[in-house]
């Protein structure tokens, strides 16, 4: 899957996972509030029952002519009389909470009853007992549980329902790579053959009256020919074979350059080098000529009549700027993605950068990119 593709799948699983989220946790909290609530009555009935018990239990007692009174006792629900001014008279526990204003502390449930008729001195009962925590923890669990379940499942249709989502975008991708791969093909045989004719004329010497015409055909095939190199890499990058070996970039540098001079000089560029002798680096070859090509090719193609390609190469880096027309600061942030040009002016696929970015991925290199517009841009690779 490429890189857009599974930001596209990424972005819409975040949505629709982070909305689905929210209305199921929206859901369990209602359900959860309301089940804790009938939870809590269930046991508020209790004491609700016990309080009756006491009150008949206190009628008993007024009309006893026992002399020993036995205050009603419970193992599990406290109980105690107030009078009319709701001063504590007796009971099994005296709280300290205000009958006024709170019938519920957080350990237990209260239930404050009139008794009538007035029996005792009492006016006023309290019941109480412990909230018994256990069944809401298991409710808890439950949903927890529901949450997570709920998570899992939809997870992988959100997986599902993404991967359709982007079956248009990878399809098209899909019939654009096997576009470029067949356009590929097809190029290969006709550029080889314009190079290799051009090289022939220049061997002889023949037509020297129509060189001029000649190093434009040969600048055209050569842009051809880099652009089949660049096409052929963005397909087979994840597929061929990287030989890993030592290589003399300062070396390198100086052949691509020669590679370029015809460009170069068309558009009467000065070239700035400062390149250090013996900079050798661990790297495939074509991955080291993609990285050059490509930067050199941008520094030339969006420079400035008469402008200048300063190269820098040393130890830490390779630095290719340019007096060229520089990019925006929206340009880039996106200028590392494939298909996209800054500038439209100038032709191309929009895929040189996108394949810099690649390869400096592969090997770990740390790819900056400065540009100021109309003064132009600097791209260093440092590894």
């Amino acid at each position: 899957m490429l890189s857009s593709e599974k930001r596209s799948l990424a972005r819409f699983l975040v949505i629709y996972l982070a909305s689905t989220l929210l209305l199921f946790s929206l859901a369990s909290w209602i359900f959860y509030s309301s089940s804790k609530h009938h939870l809590l009555n269930k046991q508020r009935d209790t004491i609700v029952y016990e309080a009756e018990r006491i009150k008949s239990k206190l009628r008993a007692l007024h009309q006893s002519n026992d002399a020993t009174l036995y205050y009603p006792y419970h193992s599990e629900i406290d109980s105690a009389i107030y009078d009319l001014d709701k001063q504590y008279i007796f009971g099994t526990f005296n709280p300290s909470i205000d009958l006024d204003t709170s019938l519920f502390t957080k350990d237990k449930l209260y239930y404050l009853s009139k008794v009538e008729p007035y029996y005792l001195g009492a006016a006023y009962l309290l019941t109480a007992r412990k909230i018994d925590y256990a069944p809401i923890y298991a409710l808890q669990k439950q949903i927890l549980f529901f949450l997570l379940l709920a998570g899992l499942v939809f997870s992988a249709l959100g997986y599902f329902l993404g991967r359709l989502f982007v079956a248009p975008m990878r399809d098209a991708i899909a019939r654009m790579n096997l576009f470029i791969q067949d356009t590929t093909h097809e190029l290969n045989t006709p550029i080889s053959t314009i190079l290799t004719n051009i090289e022939m004329i220049e061997t002889f010497r023949k037509h020297e009256e129509n060189m001029d015409e000649l190093k434009r055909i040969e600048i055209a095939s050569m842009t051809l020919s880099r652009i089949y190199d660049d096409l052929t890499y963005l397909n087979l990058n994840h597929h061929y074979h990287r030989k890993i070996e030592t290589l003399n970039m300062g070396d390198l540098l100086k052949e691509r350059l020669v590679y370029f001079t015809s460009m170069l000089e068309v558009k009467k560029i000065e070239t700035v080098l400062d390149i250090k002798e013996n900079i050798t680096l661990n790297i495939d070859k074509n991955d080291a000529l993609r990285l050059i090509d490509n930067l050199l090719s941008n520094a030339i193609k969006y420079n400035k009549r008469y402008g200048k390609l300063n190269i820098i190469l040393n130890d830490t880096m390779l630095c290719i700027g340019d007096t060229g027309i520089g990019m925006s600061k929206n340009d880039l942030s996106e200028v590392k993605q494939r298909f996209k040009r800054a500038n439209k002016s100038e032709g191309g696929f929009g895929i040189g950068l996108h394949i810099v970015s690649q390869v400096s991925e592969n090997y770990d290199f740390d790819l900056q990119i400065k540009s100021v517009i109309n003064e132009g841009t600097e791209v260093k690779i440092v590894w």
